[in-house]
């Protein structure tokens, strides 16, 4: 301990004798663990109060983002755009185009010293980079090219080993009115061609790949300008400018379009379309029955062509900007719970040429109606256990490989013929040799058992593989969970005075808003529905209506949803029609 409160006097000088005791105390407990990062590299972690403090690489001590929260000058800091924040939690380094110049200048940094990233507003770093070049070269390159090569960020690994805590917001240094005409300036110099180029040499500073422990996908190239226009449009929207935007909105890639696209659609279904008594909502529904009502006439929202991918993304960098909250209310499926309509850009947003607030504000319930619901597309899989790798070792396959049903009959198949296992007398049976025997033989049958027919040979297969599914909801990516998918399960429970309630779980899985389920039942039936969680689990909700409305449910589920009825338990228990008098 004397030791490494040595080492991190020396490696941070800025540190007083009271920081030094704070940051490494006497008394406390302090662990140290060991990790390695996705290119093999063995990294020591120092954890206090359950929280890493410090990693080590190569007898080098780098903070990581929980201490500089605490201690936010430890390190020179650089600004960036908060969207680029996603893209170096996915892995890339920071590009020069990305970095904000503020008007009181940038730090005097040399090349390969340690910095700390910050994000436009806030004091807080969210990333620890090195400095690729001076800051000297940075300016001379004309603020292009790669500036800082990121070690470890908010929202990686590192970070995960921690509380998960979210960034404090730290009052910048610098006003607002200053941050503004520093943008202003950027602008003008973008608008320049550089005389002067600069390239660096990636063999000069640590990889990526060292901490962020995730594969590199792409580098981080915002340019200022462009997220300038989407983030600070109605700041800068005036008419001696106009046309200057609308050259600058038809230079843009068709990505970057796409994601101003989804910018755009969020804020207005936020501000005009959800209400509070709306949350918690499915975020597939959000996407589905708000945000494509908000899209303008001949365009059409498709996150693959957006740099985010997967829609589960787009929300969670706007969670990162606090504009919203989202939760896994159900396994593997995400529910908006909390939104901040006090947040300045909700309130900055202006609705769109041809919408009107009040309309949408009053069209959101019929439209919530006339919304198509797309039954999820639901694949079984099956992941290679332990106990069939030598079956399956063969075709290149190893533990967790993912596999379709027909995937595994095809593999079997060439097995069988690979090792001339077909029964000569009769094609119908397969002989049993001794990884067959292993894989799919019980002990007590091993012995007796020498060959099989086929239908039971894929059958045994397929009940020791893991059972996995996949779901496939409209217009979002596929979602791989293990286990079978659980089918949406209709009970009918006995209340107080013989009465009869109707009790309807998981249809969250499938999709389906539990609270527009409830609201259109009670509609349909007039009775009074409600939603309540369901016992002894955390954060679920069934719809629980009066009466059995068992055959309601299967015309609502079979008919309108078109879910197929193998996914639907508890359909027997429907009254008998013509028993009443």
């Amino acid at each position: 301990r004397r030791k490494l409160r040595t080492d991190v006097a020396a490696a941070f000088p800025n540190l007083s004798a009271e920081q030094l005791a704070e940051f490494i105390p006497n008394k406390e407990e302090l662990n140290v663990i060991k990790i390695h990062s996705h290119k093999g590299e063995a990294i020591t972690v120092y954890m206090n109060n359950r929280n890493p403090i410090l990693f080590e690489i190569e007898k080098a001590l780098y903070p990581t983002v929980y201490t500089l929260w605490v201690y936010p000058d430890l390190l020179p800091a650089f600004s960036t755009w908060p969207p680029v924040l996603q893209k170096l939690a996915g892995g890339a380094d920071l590009m020069l185009p990305g970095v904000v110049v503020p008007s009181s200048g940038f730090p005097q940094v040399e090349q390969g010293t340690l910095c700390a990233v910050t994000l436009l507003g806030n004091r807080a770093p969210v990333a620890v980079a090195v400095a690729t070049m001076s800051t000297a070269e940075m300016l001379a390159a004309g603020m292009k090219g790669k500036g800082f090569a990121v070690l470890h960020t908010y929202m990686d690994h590192l970070w995960e080993y921690g509380d998960k805590s979210y960034p404090p917001t730290l009052a910048p240094l610098v006003t607002d009115s200053a941050e503004k005409e520093s943008a202003e300036d950027e602008e003008e110099m973008e608008g320049k061609e550089p005389v002067i180029s600069f390239s660096t040499d990636p063999s000069q500073h640590v990889d990526v790949g060292d901490l962020s422990l995730k594969e590199r996908d792409s580098c981080a190239i915002l340019m200022g300008k462009e997220e300038l226009s989407e983030n600070r449009g109605a700041e800068t929207a005036e008419d001696a400018n106009t046309e200057v935007q609308q050259e600058a909105e038809d230079s843009r890639t068709p990505q970057e379009q796409m994601d101003a696209l989804f910018s755009q659609c969020f804020f207005h279904a936020l501000k005009c379309k959800v209400k509070k008594s709306d949350l918690p909502l499915l975020t597939s529904t959000f996407l589905r029955s708000h945000m494509f009502s908000c899209c303008p006439a001949g365009q059409q929202l498709d996150i693959k062509k957006s740099s985010y991918k997967k829609f589960s993304k787009f929300l969670q960098c706007m969670q990162h900007q606090k504009i919203l909250q989202v939760k896994e209310l159900n396994k593997g499926v995400e529910s908006i719970v909390e939104v901040d309509w006090k947040h300045p850009d909700i309130k900055a947003f202006a609705v769109p040429e041809g919408f009107s607030s009040a309309s949408a504000a009053q069209d959101s319930k019929s439209e919530d109606r006339e919304q198509v619901y797309h039954a999820p597309e639901i694949i079984p899989l099956y992941g290679v256990s332990t106990k069939m790798i030598p079956l399956f070792q063969e075709s290149g396959h190893r533990k967790g490989s993912i596999l379709s049903s027909s995937e595994v009959r095809n593999i079997i198949i060439n097995y069988v013929k690979t090792n001339e296992l077909i029964d000569e007398t009769n094609k119908n049976f397969v002989k049993v040799n001794a990884i067959l025997c292993d894989c799919l033989l019980d002990k007590s049958e091993q012995d007796e058992i020498s060959n099989l027919k086929w239908d039971d040979l894929l059958s045994r297969c397929l009940e020791r593989l893991q059972p996995l599914h996949q779901v496939t909801f409209f217009g979002q990516e596929p979602i791989v969970r293990k286990g079978n998918i659980e089918p949406i399960n209709i009970a009918i429970a006995q209340r107080s005075s013989n009465k009869k309630v109707t009790i309807i779980k998981n249809l969250e899985l499938y999709g389906l808003d539990p609270q527009c389920v409830a609201n259109i039942l009670q509609q349909k039936v007039q009775a009074s529905a409600t939603i309540t969680p369901v016992p002894g689990t955390k954060d679920r909700v069934q719809v629980q209506i009066q009466g059995n409305q068992i055959h309601h449910l299967a015309k609502m589920l079979l008919e309108e949803y078109q879910l197929p009825r193998k996914y639907i338990q508890g359909l027997e228990k429907a009254p008998k029609l013509g028993r009443k008098k």
